[in-house]
């Protein structure tokens, strides 16, 4: 065995580290995610944190280096099932309307079924406003979350819009569904007695319809909508 090759006794050894800090790391997670829930990311304390999973404060700064960094582990972890979700939603070749319906309907679903991701994504554990990450921290997640929705951004493309007007309805698709599950979050869609689902499926179906119509009338797809 050549010098410096990991014998097998070794390697399941660091096997089993490994998979003993992947646990202990959930678990910081998981009291992080209710006490995030509880008090906010500006409420949060690491002390808290590491009394309700258990440990004490240093063994938490062991695995991350402060509580906006395990509120970023949470929201990418989050963005992460967000992207499977779309990932997973059926592409149809040939057929950008439909693919662009399922991907959206993917997203959608996810946070109809997972409301607390909703509130973790976009910081509404206190109030409407976004507090307590870095600049670069944002910037990072921000760029997890549009590759997430980038197959609808495709699909858009696909279509026949130009890149910047994919992005641009990309932008107002996404705006408009999440304005639904904030109302069916809070209930308030029931003062309408509307459903969100339904109303998303028909504004993405008429956002197919605009943009066929406008590609049958000779529409340019460049520029500003």
């Amino acid at each position: 065995m050549g010098r410096g090759a990991i014998v097998p006794p070794m390697q399941a050894k660091l096997q089993r580290r490994q998979a003993l800090t992947d646990v202990r790391r959930a678990l910081v997670l998981d009291a992080a995610r209710a006490v995030f829930l509880d008090a906010g990311i500006e409420g949060a304390s690491v002390r808290e944190i590491a009394r309700k999973a258990g440990y004490t404060p240093g063994a938490i700064y062991s695995y991350f280096e402060s509580k906006e960094a395990i509120y970023a582990a949470l929201l990418d972890e989050s963005i992460q099932r967000l992207q499977t979700a779309v990932a997973d939603a059926p592409q149809t070749e040939g057929r950008p309307d439909l693919t662009l319906a399922a991907k959206a309907q993917a997203w959608f679903d996810f946070y109809a079924a997972n409301p607390r991701e909703l509130d973790l994504g976009f910081y509404l554990v206190q109030g409407m406003r976004p507090r307590g990450l870095t600049s670069e921290l944002d910037h990072e997640l921000n760029d997890h979350l549009h590759q997430a929705l980038r197959p609808c951004e495709d699909a858009l493309r696909a279509l026949g819009l130009a890149a910047d007007v994919a992005l641009q309805e990309n932008t107002s698709l996404f705006a408009h569904g999440v304005g639904l599950l904030l109302m069916q979050h809070t209930g308030r869609i029931r003062m309408f007695r509307q459903s969100a689902d339904a109303l998303f499926k028909t504004y993405v179906a008429q956002l197919v319809g605009r943009i066929g119509g406008a590609a049958g009338a000779g529409g340019v797809f460049g520029g500003t909508v």
